[in-house]
């Protein structure tokens, strides 16, 4: 089958879940189908700057086409304009106008598509709130896929996506939360489509003292896998445990995994790696007492499912509805709302090792029941022959 998958950006350079989810689907996908990759020329999701050269080219042995992007993203101004429509009475022009800005604005993609759609059997399109999707699902929505990776933040509930989610032939859920929510904000009584998710990449573990040692990591230490910003609860975290550690635990350690857009406070008890290489990461997971998910807004959590993964259980931020419900139904570990709860729980965590143990290793069996690639790769040959036959 000939799949055109369409993402914001791709890349090995590129840091984001949506993208290394589009990423790793596009490489299983390209082991039984022909694939191309329609994105962008920008690295950067805060301007869209142009950063590749334009036209085809190969990512891990992955054909590649790029288009530019038409206009930068000014952060002040799309701050100012996403405020109004987030929060404040605004008008369909308004939500409209936010679409352009927000961006990336690619022309090019969409006059791809429209002169050379019929290239392709089947479009699959990650992340619904981007330009990309926005515009070109609207192209041949009978024989496309979205990916929604959509969040309960404001976003969602803007009108302009009301009639999106209902256009394709199928979705690929992240999450059963996921699909409820969007069927909410659609108004639609049913989505085609199965609840997928992605899996986790092989890499070869470094055992846990050759990592501590290689890495430098000392003593107890839980740990935090993703981009560090105030959108993702690290304000809060930071708070929160440097709190912790001041009145509770003196020697634990917060060791902290990607890329720092919020700067991290320095702090004897803060320990921040940076990026690290697939085998790095899942080794520095595998070596702590737990993982920490402070994020109010995921679809999903990859980094959830690498502690699962690697048998760790996760303490997780209760007002997400996706990670309290994937922890419950994992039974992979706990969740929390205010200060005590947060305290208390990583309390029992820490002082229950057999007990933490054990959600770490219902963790482990969930993700090889959903998230293993042979159960991903068979809900996507579904779903191809779904939006294939429409």
């Amino acid at each position: 089958m000939r799949i055109g998958l369409v993402v914001q950006r791709f890349g090995e350079e590129v840091i984001g879940g949506a993208e290394l989810h589009a990423r790793w689907i596009a490489q299983h996908l390209a082991e039984t189908h022909s694939v191309e990759v329609l994105t962008t020329c920008a690295v950067d999701y805060l301007t869209w700057e142009n950063a590749y050269e334009p036209g085809e080219t190969r990512v891990a042995g992955l054909p590649v086409r790029r288009f530019p992007v038409a206009r930068r993203r000014t952060p002040e101004g799309f701050d100012e304009l996403s405020s109004k429509v987030h929060f404040f009475d605004h008008s369909d022009d308004e939500e409209r106008r936010w679409m352009e800005e927000h961006g990336p604005v690619t022309p090019g993609l969409i006059r791809h598509l429209e002169t050379r759609g019929n290239d392709y059997d089947v479009l699959i399109f990650f992340s619904y709130r981007y330009w990309t999707t926005f515009h070109g699902l609207r192209v041949h929505p009978g024989k496309s896929i979205l990916v929604p990776t959509a969040e309960q933040d404001n976003a969602v509930r803007l009108r302009i996506f009301r009639d999106l989610f209902p256009l394709p032939a199928a979705l690929a859920f992240n999450s059963p939360e996921e699909r409820e929510l969007l069927m909410e904000v659609s108004g639609a009584a049913e989505l085609p489509g199965e609840v997928v998710g992605v899996g986790i990449e092989d890499a070869p573990v470094v055992p846990p003292d050759e990592i501590r040692r290689r890495l430098d990591v000392l003593g107890d230490y839980v740990v935090y896998v993703g981009r560090i910003e105030r959108e993702k609860g690290c304000a809060r975290l930071f708070d929160e445990f440097a709190r912790y550690v001041r009145e509770q635990a003196p020697h634990l350690n917060l060791v902290l995994v990607g890329k720092a857009v919020l700067p991290v406070p320095v702090h004897v008890n803060f320990t921040h790696l940076g990026v690290l290489s697939e085998t790095e990461k899942l080794s520095v997971v595998g070596a702590s007492r737990l993982l920490v998910h402070p994020s109010p807004f995921e679809s999903l959590s990859m980094a959830l499912l690498e502690a699962w993964k690697m048998g760790r259980p996760a303490l997780v931020n209760g007002r997400c509805s996706v990670l309290r419900g994937q922890v419950q139904r994992a039974g992979g570990g706990l969740y929390y709302g205010p200060y005590e709860e947060f305290a208390e729980a990583l309390t029992w965590l820490l002082s229950h090792g057999r007990e933490a143990d054990t959600l770490g290793r219902s963790g482990r069996a969930y993700f090889e029941r959903h998230y293993s690639w042979p159960v991903i790769m068979e809900k996507y040959e579904r779903l191809l022959a779904c939006a294939s036959a429409s």
